[in-house]
């Protein structure tokens, strides 16, 4: 059985389309550390930050995405902390690091207790990484991938 943020796509059923009736679906049921943080995450679109919520990432769903700042930010519980968990974390981060992704986790006590310091921590490495970002040349990219042509 998957754990809680894998998905595995039914057969017959593109997997992004499956991730994105999962992600709506978890959008809708978001836990109320989730949507203390999402609150304020939200006022970083005026600094230029969009911040996605229950976004697919490659294989995953993630609590919180920043595409500007290859930042995802995770709000864990204590289900993170038991031996199945960690081992899962630890492969999802890998997995998203390989893909260039920083992953930022807090724990539920972390938001309910220092909010503000969650957030100044988010913003610090949004910030950080837009500049890394920023400054690395681009390269023009390949022609699109037929999966996704029509």
């Amino acid at each position: 059985m998957p754990f809680a943020g894998a998905f595995q796509p039914r057969q017959g059923m593109p997997a992004f389309r499956m991730a994105n009736a999962v992600a709506r679906r978890l959008r809708k049921t978001m836990t109320p550390h989730e949507v203390r943080l999402w609150v304020q995450l939200r006022a970083l679109k005026a600094q230029g930050f969009h911040i996605r919520r229950q976004a697919p990432l490659d294989r995953y769903i993630v609590d919180f995405l920043c595409l500007k700042a290859k930042l995802v930010i995770e709000v864990d519980g204590s289900q993170h902390g038991f031996e199945r968990g960690l081992r899962h974390d630890a492969a999802r981060d890998t997995r998203l690091a390989d893909l260039g992704f920083l992953t930022l986790r807090f724990w539920n006590e972390d938001i309910r207790t220092n909010l503000a310091g969650v957030v100044e921590t988010i913003l610090h490495h949004c910030l950080t990484r837009q500049e890394l970002f920023a400054q690395r040349p681009t390269r023009p990219c390949g022609p699109p991938s037929p999966e996704w042509e029509g």
